[in-house]
C-alpha cells in the first residue's frame, strides 16, 4: 500500500491545466481567468449623481435655508450639455444621471422643500462640494489590473466585466466528464430485482459530483463485465470526452477488466499506469492512466468507496486541469462529540461524520451513520470526512482532523 499523499501526487502529476480559450460572458460564471483583466475605459464614464434630489453649486448653498431657480430636470441616461447650473441655480436631478455643466455637488431631495415662487427650490442645509457626486473612473480606470489571474469569476466578478463593456473571457473552459458503471450485477431503473442484481448508484452519484465540480457530466451507461466491451466502451470515452471516470473493476478479481484494460490503453502511449492500493478506508483500490491525453480514473465499484475516491483524486485532478487556485477540500479542526472508533491496520480511515459549528466557533462531528463501504445513507447524510490516522481512533471529546464536504 503506498500513503494517500503519495497516491494523489501521482495523479496530479499527470492532469496538467487545458489549454485556455475565450468564451461568452454569459458560459463565464465558474470558471478560472487564465490571464490578468484590465479596464481599457472609465467606470463609471461620466461623474453621476447617487441621489434623487437637485444639482447645484455647493457655493450656492452657504448660509442655508436658501432658494434657488430650478432651470431644469435631468433623468437618468439623459445628455445633460444642453442645461447649465449658473449661480443661484438649480437642476432637479435624478439617480445616475450626469451631472450638468455648473453643478459640483447635489442636495438629496428630503433635504428640500418647495420654494415661496413657482420654479423655485429650497434647500434646507449646506453641501460640500461634491457631495453625493460618484466621479467619472471612480470604481475603475483605464490600464487597472480589473482581476488577476486565476480569479474563479462569480456573479459579481461577471457584472463588473460587463460593466467594462467585455463580451468574451478568456478562461480555462470546462470538462466534459464521462461517466461508467461497469459489472454485470447492475441494473437501471424500478421493478423487481432478479436475485444477484443491484441497482447502479455509481453513475447518478458521479454524474452529479461532477457537475457540482463545475464539469459537464456525461453518461456513458453501463458496462458488463466483459472485456471487449470494457475496451470499446473506454476507446468511446476518451475519443470523446476530456476526462473519464469508471466505477468497479480496479480491484484483484478475475473479472476486474477495468484495470487490465487500462493497463493496455495507456500503457501503449508510452505513459505510466498506474494501480494503486492506497492506504486508506474506504477506497483503497484505485487505476489511474491516460489515454490519448485523456486521463482515466478507475474508481473503485463500492457506492462509498466511488465517492471517497472521487473527492480525493478525481475532483482535484479536474479542478486542477480547470486553473483553480485550490483544488482540495477544505479541512478543520473540530472536536469529536462522541468517540470515533477503529482498528489498527496501517490504514487512514475517511469517517463519515455530520459536522456543525458550536457556540465556542469550533467544529463539532458525529458519526453519519454505519461506516461499511456499501452503505451510501450514511455517506448521503455526512457533510464531512473525519481523518483517523493509524491507531484505535479517538475519544469523544478529542480534537480530529476533518475534511469539509460542503
Amino acid at each position: 500500500m503506498i500513503p494517500l499523499e503519495e497516491a494523489r501526487a501521482t495523479v496530479l502529476a499527470a492532469c496538467g491545466r487545458v489549454h485556455p480559450r475565450a468564451v461568452p460572458l454569459a458560459d463565464a460564471l465558474g470558471r478560472v481567468t487564465s490571464v490578468p483583466l484590465f479596464a481599457d475605459e472609465e467606470v463609471p464614464p461620466f461623474a453621476n449623481t447617487a441621489m434623487d434630489g437637485y444639482a447645484v453649486r455647493a457655493a450656492d448653498t452657504s448660509g442655508a435655508p436658501v432658494t434657488l431657480r430650478v432651470v431644469g430636470l435631468l433623468p437618468a441616461g439623459v445628455d445633460p450639455s444642453g442645461m447649465h447650473v449658473g449661480e443661484d441655480e438649480a437642476v432637479q436631478i435624478m439617480t445616475g444621471a450626469p451631472m450638468p455643466p455648473g453643478a459640483d455637488a447635489v442636495v438629496m431631495v428630503e433635504r428640500t422643500g418647495p420654494g415661496s415662487v413657482p420654479g423655485t427650490v429650497e434647500v434646507q442645509v449646506a453641501v460640500p462640494a461634491g457631495n453625493h457626486v460618484r466621479p467619472a473612473g471612480e470604481d475603475l480606470r483605464p490600464g487597472q489590473e480589473v482581476f488577476p489571474a486565476f480569479t474563479v469569476l462569480q456573479a459579481g466578478h461577471l457584472g463588473v466585466l460587463a460593466s467594462l463593456g467585455m463580451r468574451r473571457v478568456p478562461v480555462f473552459p470546462g470538462l466534459r466528464v464521462g461517466v461508467l458503471s461497469t459489472g454485470d450485477e447492475l441494473v437501471d431503473g424500478p421493478g423487481p430485482l432478479p436475485l444477484g442484481k443491484i441497482r447502479d448508484a455509481n453513475r447518478s452519484t458521479l454524474l452529479a459530483l461532477v457537475a457540482q465540480a463545475g464539469c459537464e457530466p456525461v453518461d456513458l451507461g453501463l458496462v458488463a463485465d466483459e472485456e471487449d466491451a470494457v475496451r470499446a466502451a473506454l476507446v468511446e470515452a476518451v475519443a470523446s470526452c476530456d476526462v473519464v471516470l469508471t466505477s468497479g473493476g480496479v480491484s484483484m478479481g478475475e473479472l476486474d477488466f477495468v484495470k487490465k484494460v487500462l493497463d493496455e490503453l495507456a500503457g501503449g502511449g508510452g505513459r505510466p499506469v498506474t494501480s494503486m492500493q492506497v492506504a486508506i478506508r474506504p477506497a483503497k483500490p484505485l487505476s489511474f492512466g491516460v489515454v490519448d491525453d485523456t486521463p482515466v480514473f478507475g474508481l473503485p465499484g463500492n457506492p462509498v468507496s466511488s465517492m471517497v475516491s472521487f473527492e480525493l483524486f478525481a475532483r482535484p485532478a479536474l479542478r486542477q486541469m480547470m486553473g483553480h487556485p485550490a483544488i482540495h477540500r477544505p479541512t478543520a479542526r473540530a472536536v469529536a462529540d462522541e468517540r470515533l472508533g477503529r482498528s489498527p491496520d496501517g490504514k487512514l480511515h475517511l469517517v463519515r461524520v455530520v459536522a456543525a459549528l458550536d457556540d465556542d466557533g469550533r467544529y463539532h462531528v458525529r458519526s453519519s451513520g454505519g461506516q461499511a463501504s456499501n452503505l451510501l445513507r450514511a455517506m448521503a447524510l455526512a457533510n464531512a470526512l473525519a481523518l483517523l490516522p493509524d491507531g484505535e481512533g479517538v475519544d469523544a471529546g478529542s480534537e480530529v482532523q476533518v475534511m469539509l464536504l460542503t
